[in-house]
């Protein structure tokens, strides 16, 4: 075997020539891997001894993709595009050898392939779409000319991966190999195509398929359509449409003109830039400077649950979901049968929808344990105290388990703003306690706020990251303060929204413009969501607030069918005049001088105190880093992946401006529009959210 560079070598198996790339660990496409893939071909090209050619890829993995850290970079080395012809113009037959995945610039290599051979675990996509991009290497121009421009548009717009048997039944792949044999069946097949006297199929020129589509814009149509909720507010879907469109109406070089500049004008703009930074900012954000990766985990095999309403029985159905059993405890045998009931009609109706069978369902239910005897959780690795939102309620929990849990179980509590070191402190072991702050609902939702107490120790909080992780979830580990990181922003962001409120501007307006921004509904619409009446006691109401007197007229939101909003039997929601008289009658009794507030200012206004509260809890050392706060807003709270989070969109404005915009509204909407220290001196320094660090 001779070595190409570091990365590539080239061998001969009696008349094959087999290139191996060996670029851990995905096998991206970085400088030196195209270098050698160039100089591998055109040598193998050359050798008169040799009638075939085996692209295969060393390690886990065929090429992954494209490497995501040069993007923005000059360009170096041999450029794909060489690459690719390299390959495509071989006069031997070449066939890719795929393991592992095949994704991105890695597929679009394994398209330019006269041939391509998989292992049935193997799997291909082109995921740039997450990246706020398209395939920029052809790749939309021969997908659909393999698997018909209708499969290419699913597959692009999704960046779905495709198991090595659909991939088979769509012409993709041409064999499957067995696993653990790939070199062997590779080299086989290179044979019988050299044998059979196959030619040299170029997929750029297969035409059968897109043609079929010629004259048909009623099937694009009719995809936008259907995708349209999907797709709002992302410019990287409509841009893959256009150059599927382009596939199907152009000659292939023409088609691939348009794929450069659609995907040069997409990687030059802001929406790639911010989906580009949360792919990074979701490695980082598992990343605590304190606490090594080596930090001894506590193995957590069992799990007890305190509370059986919807965020317990949410939580508990996490674990189940990966296989590890359950406890679940409630107080009366009533509450217990309800929570139950609700957990098996959510496996249910996914059951019905073809997530997973029914016997599944049992399955999963089997490993749930209801029990009103809290005794039974005592031998547990982990509990979860789930229950209402009061101080003195969780005290009492946590004194009792103190008293009961073995020695080393975590105490997890699923508060979302109560103080976790007033919680830890009824406890002989503070040490073990920490917050698991799941988000609703909580079988659901991607994102878990892991809150460290003063005490909480590492180990804890090492083994709380890595279940999150087992569990499907998205993990920020965050400081204690009122709310935390999230619901401490979302506060910020409900302040102005009550001064807008309160000064003429109506909350279907305020929704409006933040749906507009991209986010799934506005204050008003998540209120009438979650229900007006949490918190709210009927007893202790004195029609002193708007939310008072609505919820004494039980519009308590959806479930009533009005709350904010009127609502029809599909819950779609009107303007209510009810809902406006009250909010005018308060607006007089205040004396203020109502004011419809462009939308413009709305945006400001709303989104504003929400970067400076950001800065607070940065400069507070309660969030790691800036992007932890953007992933716990993105997979939270709903902010738009093409604006990054709160904090990247200020650093995309300029802190300069953001600062500017803030004194213009300081003097007459006061502290929440008082630039914070970190904020300003960022701004005044030049700097921006993304270049700090704690000290």
């Amino acid at each position: 075997m001779a070595a190409i560079n570091a990365v590539t070598d080239l061998s001969n198996v009696g008349k094959v020539s087999v290139i191996t790339l060996n670029s851990p660990p995905v096998n991206a496409l970085s400088a030196d891997v195209r270098d050698g893939l160039a100089a591998a071909f055109k040598q193998a090209g050359a050798d008169a001894s040799t009638n075939a050619i085996v692209l295969i890829c060393a390690g886990r993995t065929f090429i992954a993709g494209a490497d995501i850290s040069e993007f923005g970079k000059a360009p170096r080395g041999a450029s794909l595009f060489e690459v690719q012809t390299s390959i495509e113009n071989s006069p031997k037959p070449v066939i890719g050898a795929i393991h592992g995945t095949a994704l991105g610039g890695g597929l679009e290599v394994a398209l330019c392939c006269h041939y391509r051979v998989a292992v049935p675990s193997a799997k291909c996509g082109l995921p740039e779409v997450h990246l706020g991009l398209l395939p920029g290497a052809g790749g939309t121009q021969r997908l659909p000319r393999i698997v018909g421009p209708e499969k290419a548009l699913e597959m692009v717009t999704s960046g779905s991966h495709m198991g090595a048997k659909q991939c088979l039944a769509m012409g993709l792949v041409d064999e499957l190999a067995e696993e653990g044999k790939l070199r062997e069946a590779a080299i086989a097949f290179a044979e019988k195509v050299v044998a059979e006297k196959r030619p040299l199929r170029k997929v750029r020129d297969s035409n059968e398929k897109v043609e079929a589509l010629r004259g048909k814009p009623e099937v694009f149509a009719a995809f936008r359509k259907a995708n349209a909720r999907k797709f709002r507010g992302f410019m990287a879907p409509e841009s893959n449409i256009k150059c599927i469109e382009a596939a199907v109406n152009l000659p292939f070089d023409e088609g691939l003109k348009e794929e450069r500049r659609l995907f040069t004008e997409l990687m030059s703009g802001p929406q790639s830039a911010a989906q580009r930074y949360t792919f990074f900012a979701e490695r980082e954000v598992w990343k605590i400077p304190d606490v090594p990766a080596d930090t001894p985990q506590i193995p957590v095999n069992t799990v007890g649950i305190i509370g059986a309403g919807t965020m317990g029985g949410g939580i508990a159905m996490n674990f189940v979901n990966v296989g590890i059993p359950v406890i679940i405890v409630e107080t009366t045998q009533e509450a217990l049968d309800r929570g139950m009931k609700v957990v098996r009609g959510n496996y249910e109706r996914s059951a019905k929808n073809g997530r997973f069978t029914m016997e599944q369902v049992e399955q999963r239910m089997a490993l749930i344990k209801p029990t009103t005897k809290l005794e039974d959780i005592a031998q547990v690795d982990l509990v979860i105290e789930a229950v209402f939102e009061r101080m003195e309620v969780k005290k009492e929990i946590f004194t009792k388990l103190d008293a009961i849990m073995k020695p080393g179980a975590i105490l997890g509590t699923n508060t979302s703003a109560l103080n976790i070191d007033e919680i830890a402190s009824v406890t002989k072991r503070p040490h073990d306690v920490i917050g698991l702050h799941f988000f609703s609902p909580a079988n659901v939702m991607r994102l878990l706020e892991v809150v460290r107490a003063d005490h909480t120790s590492k180990p804890v909080i090492a083994t709380s990251m890595a279940i999150a992780k087992k569990i499907g979830k998205i993990a920020a580990l965050v400081g204690v303060c009122p709310g935390f990181v999230g619901n401490r922003i979302l506060a910020a962001r409900r302040r102005a929204a009550e001064q807008l409120l309160m000064s003429g501007t109506m909350p279907w307006d305020i929704d409006r413009v933040l749906y507009d921004f991209g986010f799934p509904m506005g204050v008003y619409a998540m209120s009438d969501l979650a229900g007006l009446d949490l918190g709210w006691v009927k007893a202790e109401s004195k029609g002193l607030t708007i939310r008072d007197r609505l919820c004494e007229l039980d519009r308590r939101g959806q479930k009533t069918g009005k709350g904010w909003y009127d609502y029809d039997e599909n819950r779609n929601p009107t303007p209510s005049p009810v809902t406006e008289g009250i909010i005018k009658e308060f607006i007089t009794k205040a004396g203020n001088t109502p004011r419809q507030a462009p939308d413009d200012e709305i945006l400001e206004r709303c989104l504003l105190p929400m970067i400076n509260e950001g800065a607070k809890i940065l400069a507070e050392r309660k969030a790691i880093r800036a992007s932890d706060i953007d992933i716990i807003y993105q997979a939270g709270y709903g902010f738009p992946a093409y604006r990054g989070g709160p904090m990247f969109y200020a650093d995309q404005m300029g802190l300069d401006k953001v600062v500017a915009r803030m004194k213009h509204y300081a003097p007459q909407w006061g502290a929440d529009f008082e630039p914070a220290a970190l904020l300003a001196e960022l701004a005044a320094s030049g700097k921006r959210f993304q270049d700090w660090r704690a000290a």
